[in-house]
């Protein structure tokens, strides 16, 4: 309550209960939409509040040449990243990427970008009915038999399995 956010964010709660007892048309398109943005300005706030030292993909998010990756990661993961690639991009020689990237979110960028493409790829699978080849291509494999031995490798079972499984 002591700075323009706080206020903002009180002002917003008093509005969430106002609004959910309205019974006005459109108030749970307001009440998502206000709901989303006093979520995202909690995260801000506990992100802008962690202690040096302290590793996770929140503290990645709020370094600046590793969100910057993060970003750039998430928005293009089918680009055919490289490390030297992604260092260049975030203004970084390739060692302090891959050193701060690592102690960050203790794996290496390559590893994340990998495990990003086959959890966007898990959802598609049991979410959607696009092919094993478009999701593949999608999230960054240039064959669907590449997928294929990717996702077996990091879930376990085959992607088609996976899907099957996964459906109601």
């Amino acid at each position: 309550r002591s700075d323009a956010t706080g206020q903002w964010v009180e002002s917003s709660m008093r509005h969430l209960l106002e609004e959910a007892g309205s019974g006005q048309v459109g108030s749970e398109a307001v009440l998502a939409k206000i709901s989303e943005a006093l979520f995202v300005e909690a995260l801000r706030k506990y992100a802008a509040q962690l202690p040096p030292g302290h590793v996770g993909w929140l503290a990645a998010a709020r370094e600046p040449h590793i969100g910057r990756a993060l970003v750039l990661l998430h928005n293009r993961m089918a680009c055919h990243w490289t490390v030297a690639g992604l260092a260049r991009e975030v203004g970084l020689s390739r060692s302090a990427f891959v050193a701060r990237f690592s102690a960050l979110l203790s794996m290496p960028p390559m590893k994340y970008l990998a495990r990003l493409r086959l959890q966007m790829a898990a959802r598609a699978l049991a979410t959607t009915a696009t092919s094993m080849q478009a999701i593949a291509a999608e999230v960054g494999y240039e064959s669907e038999a590449a997928f294929n031995r990717a996702f077996k490798r990091e879930v376990g079972v085959p992607p088609a399995r996976y899907r099957s499984g996964s459906r109601p």
